[in-house]
């Protein structure tokens, strides 16, 4: 069986993005109140303008531009007043105004709406000052949206504000692609859970609750299997259950060359391998493929190293699982120390962003490279991507990072 191996980043991400809209689930149609952080499966458009009605933009007197004078102010018949609400079928003769609050429907024959902070009220006799023109302080029908417009693109998260617009435009459901099911796993004789006495040689299991964390930021909720232990015909068993049973699997450990890295050999000889190994580092073991009806991503089992090959390759898969067509922030920020690159991989460097005092972005490195360094990357909060080949980096360098 042949598959890629040992390819660059790009292509990994290619390959990913690929295989992960070939299985995205059809869309389905949810009721607006549980739509949120859901990727949007069909454009919204605006059956109507927003506003929908020219509207006071405060709360005042409506008047008529035509009876106010340039030169002086001009007093005025209080006629009726009109809420926010239903039309109170007002209509406005020469010389009269209305009350109104922010957000009503302007009275017939009105054309301009005072504050009711300028004016002078004395019983039915309302005073307005000089200068008043057509359209002060009017909302007109259409100024944010316009009818037929489209506000909402495919592929776009939804976030509150975008819910907000499409309640606004009377949507009551939405088409949006489901959220992928996903099983955790955690593999190795060594892990402990925590809380329990270890024993020599042993360590206590962080990838599970690293990689959950990580699924549940990004508003999935995953499910945390049993630890995986060293044992070929247990782990098939536990996997193809998951397999069978979720739209992704995503493992830690187990994806090397050594003996007991199990997994390689089961997608081989059962499922599938889209590619296994990703000249990165670090998280270079980095395995994909697929077994019965579910993705398979299987991550280094050293901490720094789920922690970078999930952001670098497993978001964008669960992006792509979920047609999801805006980038992830990816920002650039300068080195804020030097830094020396000997080797000629892809590095995700663990680094610090901070602002400096003339507004510029930042990235202080971790001096803690290896990848079973977790303090450095509790420490820090992005990802500095250095490109391939060996290369030293003077402070000020700009470069590409990942916020986590």
């Amino acid at each position: 069986m042949t598959f890629p191996t040992r390819i660059d980043y790009a292509q990994a991400l290619e390959i990913v993005a690929r295989i992960g809209a070939q299985h995205r689930a059809p869309p389905q149609r949810l009721a607006i109140q549980r739509v949120d952080g859901r990727v949007l499966a069909q454009a919204v458009g605006a059956e109507f303008p927003l506003p929908p009605f020219d509207n006071s933009r405060m709360d005042g007197f409506a008047v008529r531009s035509a009876d106010l004078s340039p030169e002086a102010p001009t007093t005025l018949t209080l006629a009726g007043e009109q809420f926010a609400g239903p039309e109170a079928g007002l209509v406005l003769q020469p010389g009269q105004c209305a009350r109104i609050t922010t957000g009503a429907p302007l009275p017939g024959g009105a054309d301009a709406v005072v504050m009711k902070e300028r004016v002078q009220v004395d019983g039915a006799r309302v005073t307005v000052p000089a200068g008043i023109q057509a359209g002060h302080d009017i909302r007109r029908a259409g100024d944010d949206v316009q009818a037929g417009a489209q506000v909402l693109e495919a592929g776009q998260v939804l976030t509150p504000a975008r819910v907000s617009l499409a309640a606004a435009l009377g949507h009551a459901d939405l088409a949006v692609f489901p959220k992928p099911t996903v099983a955790v796993f955690s593999t190795g004789d060594e892990l402990v859970e925590p809380g329990m006495p270890l024993a020599p040689g042993q360590i206590y299991d962080s990838n599970r609750d690293l990689l959950m964390g990580l699924l549940r930021q990004l508003g999935l909720e995953p499910v945390a299997w049993p630890r995986l232990p060293d044992d070929p015909q247990r782990v098939e068993t536990a996997l193809r259950d998951a397999a069978s049973a979720f739209d992704l699997v995503i493992t830690a450990g187990g994806v090397s060359a050594g003996e007991r890295d199990l997994l390689p050999g089961l997608l081989q000889a059962q499922g599938q391998v889209h590619f296994w190994k990703v000249r990165i580092k670090p998280g270079m073991p980095v395995l994909f493929g697929a077994l019965e009806r579910a993705l398979m991503l299987g991550l280094p089992g050293n901490p720094v190293s789920v922690l970078a090959t999930f952001l670098a390759l497993g978001r964008p898969l669960i992006d792509a699982l979920q047609g999801r067509a805006e980038p992830r922030p990816r920002f650039t920020a300068c080195l804020a120390s030097d830094w020396r690159k000997t080797h000629d991989r892809l590095e995700f460097l663990r680094g610090r962003l901070r602002s400096s005092e003339t507004g510029v972005l930042l990235v202080e490195p971790n001096p803690a490279e290896a990848s079973h360094q977790l303090r450095g990357a509790a420490d820090s909060d992005a990802l500095i991507v250095l490109e391939a080949g060996e290369r030293d980096y003077a402070a000020g360098t700009p470069v590409t990072v990942l916020p986590y």
